[in-house]
């Protein structure tokens, strides 16, 4: 059985699990006709490697070309299930944008559904989620394990304004997953990397027992000289 292993030692974000995958080998262009289902324009992804801490990682670059509209939980639903996406890949991508607004719609006190803010309705934020559905399956994965998560501390700007770190929804998705505080001040795990893990992974603790065929390395846009911002990814075989 295909699985993989999630090595989140400096945390986990959408750009993060979509260079893991694309080092991986999820192919770029297949990548681009699976989004194009989407119907969304107006956005560029630039794929290539770089060197984090002298550690060789795809890095994933979406740059907006034109102003998008802001998106609720609701918009961002029906926008996925009139694409041709597969009714698999849908599904996964609405419980995941579903997880998030959930987790934003206690923290402001708003129904699920009209939850309205701008980090759901960016356009990498769609990329990101559908994105890693897509790759997932692709490169078939079966299961999905994952360490304990970091998590910085500290404090962030947002559209909301200066929040603490861990972001508030981070920490409402984290419910009941393990995690551990670390001394960088910095967010280490968003609410999108947050959302996929935990919509995915069955465990989170050590590597199980596996055949290790490949090693994807995403980067972050964090810099640190004393922290590589990447995730590890192991893919193989249990046994």
């Amino acid at each position: 059985m295909v699985a993989a292993y999630f090595d989140c030692f400096s945390g986990i974000a959408g750009d993060m699990i979509l260079g893991a995958l694309f080092d991986l080998g999820l192919d770029l262009d297949f990548f681009k006709k699976e989004l194009k289902k989407l119907g969304v324009s107006g956005y560029e992804i630039d794929v290539k490697k770089i060197e984090k801490n002298h550690i060789s990682a795809c890095d994933v670059y979406i740059k907006t070309l034109e102003e998008q509209p802001f998106r609720s939980f609701k918009d961002i639903k029906n926008l996925i299930k009139k694409s041709s996406l597969s009714k698999d890949v849908q599904g996964k991508s609405i419980k995941i944008f579903e997880k998030i607004a959930e987790a934003e719609g206690k923290i402001h006190n708003i129904d699920v559904e009209r939850v309205h803010f701008h980090e759901i309705g960016a356009v990498d934020s769609i990329i990101d989620v559908v994105g890693a559905v897509i790759g997932i399956r692709k490169l078939g994965i079966e299961k999905v394990y994952s360490s304990p998560l970091p998590l910085g501390k500290g404090f962030v700007k947002c559209s909301h304004g200066v929040i603490p770190v861990p972001a508030p929804a981070t920490v409402e998705i984290l419910r009941n997953i393990p995690v551990y505080q670390t001394e960088r001040k910095q967010e280490l795990v968003t609410p999108t990397g947050a959302a996929v893990i935990t919509s995915f992974a069955e465990e989170f603790g050590v590597m199980p027992s596996m055949r290790i065929n490949k090693i994807g390395y995403g980067a972050g846009k964090t810099k640190s000289e004393d922290y590589p911002s990447l995730l590890r990814v192991f893919l193989g075989e249990l046994f």
